[in-house]
């Protein structure tokens, strides 16, 4: 909104900053920090008030979950809302991409607050149907990868492009749609597996938005595409403002989630956060990155998958709980170990994600 501001400028005045998509991303990443600071708080008072017992907490898990027995779930609120009014306030509101992103972002929140509040108004850990979310979440990202498509040029429009490999494109043709679903659904739920202990989703999501922001800034830019021999996808740029809404509103969140946690981000933000980072992996066509830079949910949602089939087949358990951030918890870890630990993990695959746009 703030970018029609450059309408009063005569090219060299204060108003021209608004021009420039790196001074907007600063924008955006206060605005969003400061709205969490300022409004944090006053939504844990009153999902306290008006959730009474907070999120269930399963009586299977690991025993040191049951002392957060009470904590407010839902905190993906705060993280949505100042990311909705970070993005509306300085980004270009006439680009495709910055709306099919939120798109996105809003259609899995919705999704996963319908969760979070059959879950706390039931008191059970079973909320919405698990195929009943899957089909509306498979039902948004499909819209959101037609949306994407169309504004891709001929050449990407139902591509698939490959890191490294500077010239290889791989033409999905009619399959570009569901493969794209896929990753935005796939996206969206690995996060949500992620997210079983104190600040241990957060970070690794702040990481991963921070690297693919950088990605559709240089990708968005044709002297950036040119030197880092990648392809050039126009209008990808805005998408750094986005991105560092979400670092600012996560850091915002992870004020209130640090060790002890006083709110629970909740399926609210872990969909949401998903499928936005998936949203952003097709709009810039580095889907297969993206499995780089989220390499801890790759894990995460691998190791329930293989849990569940390994039992079925041999009534037997590869790891002692899934997901695998549980197993290192039966084995003793310490809660802020693995957080720690894994934020660790998230970095060293977010600087490989980064080398793939020279290694080329």
């Amino acid at each position: 909104m703030l970018y029609w501001l450059t309408a009063f400028s005569d090219g060299g005045d204060f108003f021209n900053l608004f021009r420039y998509i790196t001074f907007r991303a600063g924008g955006a990443f206060f605005t969003a920090l400061i709205f969490g600071f300022i409004f944090g708080q006053p939504l844990i008072n009153v999902l306290r008030r008006t959730q009474g017992k907070g999120q269930p907490i399963r009586d299977d898990g690991p025993e040191g979950h049951l002392s957060k027995a009470g904590t407010p779930t839902m905190g993906g609120l705060l993280i949505v809302g100042a990311l909705l009014t970070s993005t509306l306030l300085w980004a270009r509101l006439d680009n495709p991409f910055v709306w099919m992103v939120l798109f996105v972002t809003i259609g899995f929140a919705a999704i996963g607050f319908a969760d979070d509040y059959a879950k706390v108004s039931k008191q059970s850990s079973s909320g919405v149907s698990g195929r009943v979310r899957l089909a509306i979440g498979f039902a948004i990202a499909g819209a959101a990868a037609a949306w994407a498509s169309m504004y891709h040029g001929p050449e990407l429009r139902h591509a698939l492009a490959f890191p490294i490999f500077k010239d290889l494109l791989l033409n999905l043709g009619v399959f570009f749609v569901p493969f794209a679903m896929i990753v935005i659904v796939g996206a969206a739920n690995a996060v949500n597996l992620t997210d079983g202990l104190d600040g241990l989703a957060i970070m690794p999501v702040m990481i991963a938005a921070g690297t693919l922001g950088v990605i559709a800034y240089a990708v968005g830019r044709t002297d950036f595409t040119e030197y880092l021999d990648v392809h050039y996808v126009a209008g990808t740029g805005e998408l750094l403002i986005f991105s560092a809404g979400l670092i600012g509103g996560g850091l915002g969140f992870l004020w209130y989630n640090a060790p002890p946690a006083a709110v629970f981000m909740g399926d609210t933000g872990s969909l949401a956060l998903g499928g936005a980072l998936g949203a952003i992996a097709v709009a810039t066509k580095h889907e297969i990155v993206l499995a780089i830079v989220g390499g801890l949910f790759v894990v995460e949602a691998l190791s329930v998958i293989i849990q569940v089939a390994y039992y079925k087949r041999t009534g037997k358990r590869v790891f002692l709980m899934a997901p695998i951030h549980h197993h290192f918890e039966k084995q003793g870890w310490a809660e802020p170990q693995i957080v720690i630990r894994f934020w660790i993990i998230s970095l060293i695959l977010a600087l490989i994600g980064l080398a793939t746009l020279k290694l080329r």
